[in-house]
């Protein structure tokens, strides 16, 4: 089927995706072939190059048999440099720049997606960058701030410089992730980009991914993100190897919940990481609107797991379910 040089990748996000996700998912789960953290942020006047929650998500021993890509968020190539060499020496290979994040806090900074705005700027930080860098650079990037024709000039810098790869989420920053990809903007890419590219956004389904294949055969990556939070076992079911069953959602969940407990050793701080596991996982599930409502609002561990029980006991999964865009 011509999935077997395809590439699959899990995207950072934020306060989900961490070491405890990557694991469990990882040994439960077909594995993806490259995971990224979430952006780690340099402190340039602490003495330190990362907090202590950063340095739980990329200490090498929780990250075993994981192949994990660190993404820097930083509009400084100083800062960048410094911070890509202290994870060198814990062993990395390659390391991500975030372009992509539409948060308005970060972009307000000229971080994330909000650096898109000073393709010359942006030039200037990836001319010192690849100076001083020799390990693999790779950059996840929107098309721009709030028009896509931006992202002609994004791509004429990016075509300068030799990326490990282009990782593209073919929204503008104001669209955070509502409406659809741009995918007149991402053909343009194919067409343009001297570097490889990787696709992000809004795969959910096997159904989503089989028709991006059809349209973009040469592709030879995607990244999942809702997707994969929705339905753990997506990489596999589109490799053709496994479906998602109960069991081992169940599973999983609790592996989670567990490793929560113990990294917080608080249980109600790990109950509400749960919620946000829920609120992608719900969606995989029959009836689960009132059970979603349930967890949504609870304030107690017992009736969170007690909600979750009945869930895994009186519903089931759905074949082929997938995350589905909430209006909130």
């Amino acid at each position: 089927d011509g999935s077997s040089i395809m590439r699959y990748y899990l995207a950072p996000l934020e306060g989900i995706t961490g070491y405890i996700f990557r694991n469990a998912h990882t040994r439960l789960f077909t594995s993806a072939d490259k995971y990224f953290s979430p952006f780690l942020v340099p402190k340039p006047n602490s003495g330190k190059q990362f907090s202590a929650k950063e340095k739980a998500d990329i200490l090498p021993e929780h990250n075993q048999n994981i192949h994990l890509v660190p993404q820097i968020m930083t509009n400084k190539a100083a800062d960048f440099i410094a911070m890509t060499k202290a994870l060198e020496e814990y062993g990395y290979q390659e390391v991500n720049l975030n372009l992509g994040c539409p948060s308005r806090t970060v972009v307000t900074k000229g971080r994330g997606a909000g650096f898109l705005s000073d393709p010359e700027t942006l030039q200037f930080f990836f001319d010192e960058v690849f100076r001083e860098i020799k390990i693999k650079i790779s950059v996840k990037t929107r098309i721009g701030l709030e028009h896509a024709e931006e992202f002609q000039d994004l791509l004429s810098v990016y075509n300068q410089f030799p990326f490990e790869e282009l990782i593209i989420h073919p929204r503008v920053q104001c669209m955070y992730y509502n409406g659809t990809p741009d995918m007149e903007t991402f053909a343009y890419a194919c067409q343009n980009s001297k570097n490889s590219l990787c696709y992000n956004g809004d795969l959910f389904r096997k159904a989503d991914f089989e028709r991006f294949r059809e349209q973009y055969p040469k592709v030879p990556a995607v990244m999942f993100g809702r997707g994969v939070l929705a339905n753990p076992e997506l990489i596999g079911e589109i490799k053709g190897k496994n479906a998602m069953d109960k069991m081992r959602f169940r599973v999983f969940h609790d592996c989670i919940f567990e490793a929560y407990r113990e990294a917080f050793q608080d249980d109600k701080k790990a109950m509400f990481k749960m919620k946000e596991f829920w609120y992608y996982a719900a969606d995989m599930f029959t009836a689960s609107s009132k059970y979603a409502k349930k967890i949504k609002k609870t304030k107690s561990v017992s009736t969170y797991e007690e909600t979750v029980a009945q869930l895994f006991d009186e519903q089931e999964l759905i074949a082929g379910a997938g995350f589905s865009k909430k209006t909130e």
